[in-house]
């Protein structure tokens, strides 16, 4: 039997009365009606872009990750390109829209956001969790008030027609879908016709030789979090959404006043590795956008969101314990992937003695995603520090500033 809600707490970010009191009965709800123990890892998360950009994406995390090509699935009006580690590390479902006229759900949650709007099949979907009893998890979370997608709607959408998919969350824009298969059985995702593209197939190994020459293969490693920004006054509802979701726990929050915001981390219940089954992430201003020209404060999470809307902002990877070339890892990997052209935000910042160092790339031009990597050294126990998180925070503030001036001078970024 878990006790989702016996965790120890992190941090120092002040929650709500109401946060606190229905995060307890949430989570003693959910292990009681046995959602946490049907309820899995991160199986995959899914993603779109606009047409013609799939392949170049597929190249940009052929070399900056640890993916692989694996195959394409072709439905009607969509391709989705499926990357994998592993079976220990959630995959990738990459999907690209063939129509550049095509309209639907996800197209018009960017379209009312001024940036968000300039790729407007651009976005972040969700996750997929693994269950183990399909049926009754869609009974259980309908009896809790959520709603799903019927399976025509799912057809429609072009979505695999083994999964169970909620609706867009109205704090955080994402959808979760469950799949059900044992630990032991491989993932098959049930959508159109499975092909492996040459043209795919071949930026992708052009990608991994790069990859092996910089020496920097073996030390990228699988997912470590998922970074979502949700506008300030839907921190503390979407992080219980979330946790209601998922077989998830609340790890803790850090106040980060110097930014204005917040840092809010849960974790899996059933996986202590975060490469299993990744720690969900959100980010949250402390105060709403209409009071900053009172305060003077910075402002980076709550900018984002008014410009993207809410939803995924990095991926985070992490990079093995230890040195290369007289360089710790995350250095090495930095300065190799500098050198063939990618930007990053930022230097890598953080120590061996504090524990951890830390980085953002600059947006990907592809999906508008910002890829973290994280090393850890030794035995550090924490999850990160927090006057890194403050320095990664500013650092995308200043990117994200430019990127708004461009917009409003009728430059495109």
């Amino acid at each position: 039997m878990n006790a989702s809600s016996k965790f120890s707490r992190n941090g120092d970010k002040q929650n709500s009365e109401f946060f606190e009191n229905y995060l307890i009965k949430l989570l003693d709800e959910r292990d009681r009606i046995g959602l946490t123990q049907m309820i899995g890892e991160i199986d995959s998360i899914m993603l779109t872009v606009d047409p013609g950009q799939s392949i170049n994406y597929i190249a940009e995390l052929s070399l900056m990750s640890p993916y692989h090509y694996l195959v394409t699935l072709e439905s009607e009006s969509h391709w989705t390109h499926i990357l994998r580690v592993d079976m220990d590390a959630p995959d990738i479902l990459l999907r690209e829209v063939k129509d550049p006229n095509t309209r639907g759900i996800f197209r018009s949650l960017n379209e009312v956001y001024p940036i968000g709007a300039q790729k407007p099949n651009c976005r972040y979907m969700g996750e997929i969790l693994r269950v183990n009893n399909l049926h009754e998890v869609v009974k259980l979370q309908k009896a809790r008030e959520f709603r799903l997608f019927n399976q025509d709607e799912i057809r429609k959408l072009e979505l695999p027609g083994n999964l169970a998919i909620t609706k867009p969350s109205p704090y955080t824009h994402n959808i979760i879908g469950y799949m059900e298969r044992t630990e032991d059985q491989s993932r098959v995702y049930s959508l159109g016709i499975s092909t492996i593209r040459s043209d795919v197939q071949e930026v992708y190994l052009a990608a991994k030789e790069l990859q092996k020459q910089l020496e920097i293969d073996h030390l990228i490693q699988p997912i470590d979090h998922l970074a979502t920004r949700v506008y300030s006054q839907n921190r503390e509802v979407a992080i219980l959404e979330y946790l209601s979701l998922s077989s998830y726990f609340y790890w803790g929050s850090y106040d980060i006043k110097d930014q204005n915001s917040s840092t809010n981390v849960t974790k899996s219940v059933h996986f202590n590795q975060e490469r299993r089954s990744p720690a969900k992430v959100f980010t949250a201003n402390n105060t709403p956008y209409f009071v900053n020209h009172l305060e003077k404060l910075p402002s980076p999470t709550e900018n984002f969101v008014r410009n993207y809307g809410p939803r995924l902002h990095h991926i985070a990877f992490s990079v093995q314990d230890g040195e290369t070339h007289a360089l710790t890892n995350i250095d090495y990997v930095v300065r190799s992937i500098q050198q063939q052209g990618k930007n990053f935000l930022l230097d890598v910042i953080g120590s061996k003695e504090e524990g951890l160092k830390q980085i953002f790339s600059s947006a990907s031009e592809h999906s508008s995603l910002i890829i973290e990597y994280v090393q850890r050294f030794g035995d550090f126990d924490g999850f990160f520090a927090k006057h890194n998180v403050a320095e990664l925070t500013r650092a995308a503030g200043v990117d994200e500033e430019l990127i708004k001036l461009h917009t409003q001078s009728g430059t495109t970024h």
